[in-house]
């Protein structure tokens, strides 16, 4: 039987752990069941910015009549915008034919399944038929996340899409005339977005109170406020069946708190309802390795699971599902891996920042106030509107009205920050700096010396100060702007050096 050194399953993030096997000579085996580059090229991030940079256009362009400028927009060209977007998916193909050249790794296109402690078999995605049989030394799983689809009557008969097949054979030939979306997340919050505004009839359906749940309640309020004046909203409403009327799919909701119920129509139903762990193709019970009660693969600080050389990173972990996260966690796994002891690191999910491409977009970096407040914080509260600014006043946003943008920041007893949060435009953007300053650790407080008279500030700092190491430390929302001034960190080179100060970073 084959025996490898590294074993990888998953394109994604996966990949970065990959590239370092090969580097240093192992002898290392792929698994993936799908395309090659992960959810986040072929049906996550990548492609669906794609589709929300268009529909933002619209809304400003809408928005323009508030500081007297009207366009009118003539055309939507969803065959252009398509081909924008499948140009992307496909870097997939290239990527694939790559791996399959590279020497000391062999491909496997397949449901890995582990059958022993070290030991897996590659099933056919098609037939699951076995075509592939071996042990490795040291596993990677970066094997991501699915949707999720829940129990409602008839839906599998009526039939819908996901983010999987939306980005595969269910991707329209023009936007749909009318569509039912279950679910009230980040996935259903950015496809709402994207179809209202290519004149979709939009209908959320979220069963908790609120939209984006893990955002600040007024962040959610505004939202909510927003999306009401283009689509149907409902919240507190659960899709409990699913039929047909005519050549329209219908949706029974049940409103939680009273009982009542109520049908939507639309052409096509979304299913936006979370993400399931893949564990169960995987059948991970049978390594020792553990999963929580929902399926997700746990990981200690050092992002190895319950059994010694084998790790998980990535949606797989079930911890913060996304790419940056996931490329944060690659590095601290290739240190674990490669690295000596000495050289080993630890996870810090503290400052995870994070966006919704919605409109208006949100930004969320670290705690909200509800969870500083349960983890026992002693804080501040700051708040802010765009309208109370020049610049906010001068891109349309007055006092009082309802699409008028909010900054929230929560702020520890000792000055710490906790949390950030924004709502409205360049959120992502506005965002990020915090992230940076939540990695800058705390400053350095050098003591008088008697005699010694004033000491310039400059000379007073830590070495860190103003460096941009806060920067490379940090996660970087992906896809922003944000990645266009971090990510040229990675080509840093001297000038009048005489020692290689080059930094590679994968944020």
């Amino acid at each position: 039987m084959e025996i490898y050194d590294l074993v990888v399953i998953g394109s994604g993030v996966g990949l970065t752990v990959l590239n370092y096997g090969i580097r240093f000579g192992w002898k290392c085996c792929l698994v993936e069941n799908s395309k090659v580059g992960g959810t986040c090229l072929t049906r996550g991030c990548i492609p669906s910015k794609i589709l929300v940079y268009p529909a933002d256009i619209i809304r400003e362009a809408q928005h323009a009549r508030k500081v007297g400028v009207s366009f009118k927009i003539e055309n939507i060209d969803w065959n252009l915008i398509a081909k924008r977007m499948w140009s992307q998916i496909d870097e997939s193909k290239s990527m694939e034919e790559g791996l399959k050249s590279v020497p000391n790794l062999d491909f496997f296109k397949g449901n890995g399944e582990f059958v022993g402690e070290y030991e897996m078999v590659v099933r056919s995605v098609k037939d699951q038929s076995i075509i592939a049989s071996f042990i490795g030394k040291k596993f990677v799983i970066a094997s991501g996340a699915r949707s999720f689809i829940p129990l409602i009557k008839n839906i599998e008969e009526v039939g819908y899409v996901t983010n999987e097949s939306f980005f595969g054979e269910k991707f329209p030939k023009k936007p749909w005339n009318s569509l039912i979306i279950i679910g009230g997340g980040v996935i259903a919050a950015e496809f709402a977005h994207v179809f209202s505004a290519m004149n979709t009839k939009v209908s959320i359906i979220e069963m908790l109170p609120r939209l984006v749940a893990t955002e600040e309640p007024e962040i959610s309020e505004i939202l909510e406020n927003y999306f009401r004046k283009h689509m149907n909203v409902l919240v507190n409403h659960k899709a409990i069946e699913v039929g047909k009327k005519g050549n329209k799919k219908i949706v029974i909701v049940e409103d939680v708190n009273t009982g009542e119920r109520k049908e939507i129509e639309g052409e096509e139903i979304l299913v936006a309802t979370g993400r399931k762990s893949n564990t169960d193709i995987l059948k991970v019970e049978k390594t020792g390795v553990e999963t929580d009660k929902r399926g997700w693969i746990k990981t200690d600080e050092y992002l190895q699971t319950t059994k010694e050389n084998i790790w998980c990173i990535g949606d797989a972990n079930g911890l913060y599902q996304f790419r940056h996260k996931a490329n944060y966690e690659a590095e601290i796994c290739i240190r674990n891996i490669f690295g000596s002891e000495e050289d080993k690191s630890t996870v810090d999910y503290s400052s995870v920042p994070w966006a919704i491409f919605s409109y208006p977009q949100i930004g969320h970096v670290g705690m909200t106030e509800q969870e500083a407040l349960e983890k026992g914080h002693e804080i501040y509260v700051a708040k802010n509107r765009y309208s109370s600014v020049a610049k906010g006043f001068a891109m349309g946003f007055e006092e009082g009205s309802e699409d008028d943008g909010l900054v929230k920041l929560i702020i520890d007893k000792s000055y710490k920050i906790l949390g950030t949060h924004v709502v409205g435009p360049h959120a992502a953007i506005l965002v990020q700096p915090f992230a940076y300053l939540m990695n800058a650790g705390y400053t350095c407080n050098i003591p008088e010396r008697e005699g010694e008279g004033e000491v310039p500030n400059i000379k007073r700092a830590c070495p860190e100060s103003g460096s941009f190491m806060p920067i490379y430390h940090s996660m970087v929302i992906h896809p922003s702007l944000n990645e266009l001034t971090a990510w040229a960190i990675g080509s840093l080179q001297p000038v009048n050096i005489n020692h290689d100060h080059a930094h590679e970073h994968h944020h």
